[in-house]
């Protein structure tokens, strides 16, 4: 069966870090009065390579639904086909895409949570950051508490690190928390792995809840966990979480690799 198509058109390109090669690209879908998605959500890209051959790919959404556009952040990769073809893109080109697709989406209801990241894998944490705290609309938050923990190599890899601060001090049901795993020695912020704060997020809760159990109607749990990145993270954070006693139902994850 044939996934109806549509064209992706550029409308604006940023380079998020130098170093890393990444973009963050925003896309119009023209021929679409609105082009709905939920948070956390993929799409998949089309094209043709220099071999003749169709290639698929898939990108998390890094925005929430907003009218008939989306973005995507991509890094470039050496010899990569999909990923030198966005980032060379101009403005006003466009791409055939299907979506959007997948199933890592916030539960409902929403309880307490825990958003967990490396690298491009923020994408969809910002969906959810955008569709939770919406610059100009109501708060869908529910003053539920929401950790964002993101982890890269350097500090020239944080990205998106100017709008979750802002969020961070706006909201004051939002913590954002940024850990290096190769600081230089100007940095003073944390160092390490993303689950070293993970564990220390979810031990806290779980002490501040024998002490004022926050419960949430229909819910089975009081906490989530959501989590994207690349294979190695994602089972690391997965273990340090069950061994605090977390079911596998509480913990949301996404591989890229």
């Amino acid at each position: 069966m044939s996934r109806p198509t549509h064209t992706a058109l550029l409308r604006r390109r940023v380079l998020l870090s130098e170093s890393a090669a990444c973009f963050h690209l925003e896309f119009t879908v023209p021929e679409l009065e609105r082009f709905d998605f939920e948070p956390g959500q993929f799409v998949s890209f089309l094209a043709t390579d220099p071999a003749g051959k169709q290639q698929t790919r898939a990108y998390s959404i890094a925005s929430a639904s907003q009218g008939n556009r989306f973005d995507v952040c991509v890094n470039r990769v050496e010899g990569g086909f999909f990923s030198n073809l966005l980032c060379d893109l101009e403005v006003g080109q466009g791409l055939p895409f299907h979506g959007p697709h997948g199933l890592f989406l916030l539960r409902a209801p929403l309880t307490d949570s825990i958003f967990i990241a490396t690298g491009t894998g923020i994408a969809p944490m910002r969906g959810f950051v955008q569709y939770l705290f919406p610059e100009d609309g109501p708060d869908r938050s529910q003053g539920r508490r929401i950790w964002l923990v993101y982890g890269t190599r350097y500090e020239t890899e944080l990205y998106y690190e100017d709008y979750f601060e802002r969020v961070a001090a706006s909201r004051p049901n939002f913590f954002y928390f940024k850990t290096l795993s190769r600081a230089q020695e100007t940095w003073a912020g944390s160092r390490g792995y993303v689950q070293q704060l993970v564990e220390q997020i979810a031990a806290d809760h779980a002490r501040q809840c024998e002490q004022e159990p926050r419960l949430v109607d229909g819910a089975a749990f009081s906490i989530h966990s959501y989590i994207c990145g690349l294979n190695d993270m994602v089972s690391a954070n997965r273990d340090t979480l069950k061994a605090l006693g977390w079911e596998r139902k509480q913990i949301i994850f996404e591989r890229y690799d």
